[in-house]
């Protein structure tokens, strides 16, 4: 009976421990998000990068040099995109794709975004 309470108690603290931790992970890729806004944004505005239909920054020109930046955001998404996934009980990729329904559904006029069968436009 001992065992069982102490492996409940473990349990449970474990679950304290890891739900703090995906909170603090979250709230740190938010920041990033927040910061990496005006820059992403002068992207866009320069027609450099667009918003594919799966939800993540493709480079639309061949000037690349801001690629970490780009990987960097397109890999915060790619996890926020498995924790709704995962929240939801839906495929990641389905997440992704929704998100780039909203994303060019509110976009800026002037950007660049991908329709769900491959085509770019401009808004």
């Amino acid at each position: 009976m001992h065992n069982r309470r102490f492996f409940l108690i473990i349990a449970l603290a474990l679950t304290a421990v890891l739900s703090g931790a995906l909170t603090l992970q979250a709230a740190s890729i938010k920041e990033r998000m927040l910061a990496r806004i005006p820059a992403i944004n002068a992207l866009k505005d320069k027609g450099t990068i667009g918003e594919n239909n799966r939800g993540f920054l493709e480079f639309r020109t061949g000037d690349n040099s801001q690629q970490k930046l780009i990987s960097e955001e397109n890999k915060d998404r790619k996890s926020v995109y498995a924790a709704i996934a995962t929240k939801q009980k839906v495929d990641v990729t389905l997440v992704g794709q929704r998100r780039a329904k909203q994303i060019s559904d509110k976009g800026t006029k002037g950007h660049w975004y991908q329709k769900s069968d491959g085509t770019w436009y401009r808004k």
